[in-house]
């Protein structure tokens, strides 16, 4: 019998320090890009994937994600008594009735591979997801979670979602070592995978990139898995260990990724999805458009 991804895990407890002050009281997943929080994102393409269970691994002054997922009943009926039906069923999608939430505190900052050991007792005995919010992929066919999934439901082992890096920034993702797999372009054997490798160490320059498909395995693997870099458990350290006993694959997703852990990475969100966006993309354009006139006016002046 085959098994399938139903529960999503999402470490959302890390303290956002890179864009401190506006991550002091507030998480960095609730960073909007245009009008939606990063983590509503991610939430969106788990359930576009067919996830129903939603895990949350929080932390102190997360407290706003899970209002955000909750139902506002003072709002709702403001919104339906003032007749504003758009807006009311805006706020009642956020999460499907299906779809459940569950929240676990994390109670020490050990790490992504401690985070994800703490979802252990809901996921129980079924592969599962991870998303890192922080990585905003827009991509087609359902999002890249659901790309994925049927690659799971075709191999049934683990699959970790990269991307190809510039090889000098080899040093900021865990790295695999690829090898051929015949049945799929997109598909590679992982051999090794190497925590945040200086560029002339690494296997190459596949990176994983915040989406990861894992058997339940990983959790007996994690409990037994020491602090590694930065005196953290790390995820990587074991999954390195789940490929000495099981067949990992990477897959190179179809669409775009965009870092909103880096200030840069989250502008050039917003300016993306902005220009995407139904009701301000051609106004937004018209603006950009006469800011590039005015630059170039600027520039050729000087």
């Amino acid at each position: 019998m085959k098994r399938r991804v139903r529960k999503a895990v999402f470490p959302v407890a890390g303290l956002g320090t890179r864009f401190l002050p506006a991550t002091k009281a507030n998480p960095k997943e609730m960073l909007t890009v245009v009008d939606k929080p990063l983590i509503q994102y991610g939430v969106e393409e788990a359930v576009a994937a067919g996830v129903d269970t939603l895990i949350f691994i929080t932390g102190r002054t997360k407290n706003a994600i899970m209002d955000h997922f909750d139902k506002a009943y003072e709002l709702e009926a403001e919104l339906e008594a003032r007749s504003k039906h758009d807006l009311l069923k805006l706020v009642q999608d956020i999460v499907p009735p299906r779809v459940s939430c569950v929240y676990i505190r994390q109670s020490e900052a050990l790490g992504l591979g401690h985070a994800v050991l703490c979802a252990s007792a809901v996921v129980g005995d079924e592969p599962f997801a991870i998303l890192l919010a922080d990585d905003l992929i827009d991509a087609p066919e359902g999002g890249a979670l659901a790309q994925m999934i049927a690659h799971f439901q075709k191999f049934q082992c683990s699959i970790l979602g990269v991307e190809r890096v510039p090889p000098e920034e080899t040093y900021k993702y865990g790295i695999v070592h690829p090898l051929p797999f015949a049945q799929n372009q997109k598909l590679s054997n992982v051999d090794s995978i190497v925590e945040k490798p200086k560029p002339a160490e690494a296997p190459s320059n596949l990176a994983v990139v915040g989406r990861y498909i894992l058997t339940p395995r990983i959790f007996d693997l994690l409990a037994k898995t020491p602090r590694g870099a930065g005196n953290e458990i790390q995820l990587t350290d074991g999954i390195a260990k789940l490929l000495q006993e099981e067949q990992v694959l990477a897959y190179e997703f179809e669409g775009r990724r965009y870092d909103c852990g880096s200030k840069l990475g989250y502008l050039i969100a917003n300016i993306e999805y902005g220009l995407k966006h139904e009701e301000l993309g051609d106004d937004f354009r018209d603006y950009l458009e006469s800011l590039g006139s005015k630059l170039s006016e600027t520039h050729s002046s000087n």
